[in-house]
C-alpha cells in the first residue's frame, strides 16, 4: 500500500536517498504507474531533501514505462559498485577513515579498499537514529576493524585518522547536503588538514530552485516534554565546496569545481 511505504519511508525504515527511490520505483513497478502524477507527489514529499528520487521521476515523465523504471534502478544499483572501485584507489594502505550516519556509498568505497588494503574505520554513533551503529554492525561482519564514537568526540578523533569518507543525499550548487553533522566533521578535517571525500551518484545532482532541510519530530530527540522550550531536529546539513577534497560519482572522481560545472 502506498500510505505503509510512505509511513515506512518518513519513519527511515527506508534510509537514504538510494534506498528511498528504489523502494519508491519498485512500487511504481507494480502499479503500472497508475495515476502517476499523484502517486509520485505524495512519495516525493515524503523525504524532500533527498533528490535521487526527484530525478528518477522527471526521467519517467519524459518516458512513462516499465523499461525506464528498471533502468532506473539498474543505474542506481551499478553507480554504487563504479563509486566503490573509483573511490578505493584513494585510499592508502594502513590508513584509519572517518566515516558517518549509514551511507551505501561511502561504503562501497570502504568495503572495497579493505579487500586489498588494512584500514580501521571510526563510526560515528549519528545522533539522534544511531545510523552509525548499522555501520559499524555492517563493517564488522565483514571482518573491517571499526570503533563507534560519540558524535561530539569526533575532535577528539580527528588528528589520528587519514581521510574522512561520507555518503550525501544531494549535490547542489551550494554544497552537499548529507546526514546533520556532515558539515562539522567538514570543518574539523579541514581544521585537522584531512582530506575529506564525499560520495554519491550523479541523480543526486539537484538543480531544483526550491530546497527544503527536512525537520524531523522533536520526539526523536527528546522524548520527554519541556514546556516553553523550543526543540528543532533538522535531518541535514549542506557542506561547503571549500571543506570538500573531491565528490566521488561513478563517472570519476570530482573536483568542486568540476561538480559546479555539471551543475550548470
Amino acid at each position: 500500500m502506498l500510505s505503509r511505504l510512505i509511513k515506512d519511508i518518513k519513519t527511515m525504515d527506508y534510509q537514504g536517498a538510494n534506498q528511498i527511490a528504489i523502494a519508491s520505483l519498485e512500487y511504481l513497478k507494480k502499479t503500472k504507474l497508475k495515476d502517476f502524477e499523484k502517486v509520485s507527489k505524495q512519495l516525493e514529499a515524503a523525504r524532500p531533501t533527498a533528490v535521487v528520487l526527484h530525478n528518477c521521476l522527471e526521467v519517467i515523465r519524459k518516458d512513462k514505462s516499465i523499461n525506464t523504471i528498471n533502468k532506473l534502478i539498474n543505474q542506481i544499483k551499478r553507480a554504487r559498485n563504479q563509486i566503490g572501485e573509483k573511490g578505493s584507489k584513494l585510499i592508502k594502505n594502513n590508513s584509519k577513515i572517518m566515516t558517518h550516519c549509514h551511507s551505501g556509498d561511502a561504503l562501497s568505497i570502504i568495503k572495497e579498499v579493505a579487500k586489498t588494503k588494512r584500514i580501521e574505520v571510526y563510526a560515528t554513533e549519528t545522533e539522534p537514529k544511531h545510523q552509525g551503529i548499522i555501520t559499524a554492525k555492517e563493517l564488522h561482519a565483514l571482518g573491517i576493524k571499526v570503533t563507534v564514537i560519540e558524535d561530539p568526540a569526533a575532535a577528539y578523533f580527528m588528528k589520528d585518522m587519514d581521510y574522512v569518507i561520507v555518503g550525501c543525499d544531494a549535490i547542489r550548487k551550494e554544497g552537499v547536503a548529507n546526514k546533520i553533522g556532515t558539515y562539522n566533521l567538514a570543518i574539523l578535517a579541514k581544521k585537522f588538514k584531512k582530506s575529506f571525500y564525499m560520495a554519491g551518484n550523479t541523480l543526486k545532482l539537484d538543480n531544483r530552485k526550491k530546497f527544503e532541510i527536512e525537520e524531523r519530530p522533536v520526539k526523536e530527540v527528546y522524548a520527554g516534554k519541556l514546556k516553553g522550550i523550543k526543540v528543532r531536529n533538522p535531518a541535514f546539513d549542506v557542506t561547503t565546496y571549500d571543506l570538500i577534497t573531491r565528490v566521488i560519482t561513478e563517472k570519476g572522481v570530482m573536483t568542486p569545481a568540476n561538480v559546479k560545472r555539471l551543475l550548470r
